[in-house]
């Protein structure tokens, strides 16, 4: 479970990247600097962009860290680009192509904790279940729709990305 769900993260990682492509296309076709995007919201109370990038990356590469022991990669927080932020999420989906299903043997047993929970503690597949892929998800779509609501020319199949099809 744990292999083909980070193999998922790393597809939307690496469709997330493309994002940051697009929308420096269209701020280039629009006459504008591309780095206004990391200070948007879609609300006050909201992380700007460039936050929800980095909480995209470090939800997966934490996940991966915490469930299989091994360190992951740090990233100081202080990207000012889309060139920046690209190179982040490249290297987060670079340190997720390091692991196999071997890592993950034992991860759903695993104690995970985060100082933010005052010493409390989760199993390795709640967490994972409970905390990771949702925090995940929602902070990538966040980007997504950032994009979107800012005029970026995205649909569902640039979310999506390529799927597995088959012939019959």
């Amino acid at each position: 479970m744990y292999i083909e769900t980070f193999s998922q993260m790393k597809k939307q990682l690496g469709q997330m990247e493309k994002w940051l492509e697009t929308a420096a296309t269209f701020a280039k076709t629009k006459s504008f600097d591309p780095n206004i995007f990391l200070g948007f919201r879609l609300a006050p109370d909201q992380l700007p962009f460039s936050r929800q990038v980095q909480i995209a990356c470090d939800s997966a590469k934490l996940a991966a860290s915490r469930l299989t022991g091994k360190e992951a990669p740090s990233h100081p927080d202080t990207e000012q680009t889309l060139e920046q932020l690209s190179a982040r999420i490249k290297s987060v989906i670079a340190y997720l192509d390091g692991f196999s299903a071997r890592d993950f043997e034992g991860a759903a047993e695993r104690s995970i904790t985060q100082p933010r929970w005052e010493g409390k503690t989760m199993t390795g597949a709640n967490y994972f279940l409970e905390h990771a892929v949702p925090n995940f998800f929602f902070h990538i779509t966040h980007v997504y729709a950032l994009l979107r609501h800012n005029g970026v020319n995205l649909g569902k199949a640039d979310y999506l990305g390529a799927l597995s099809l088959r012939a019959p």
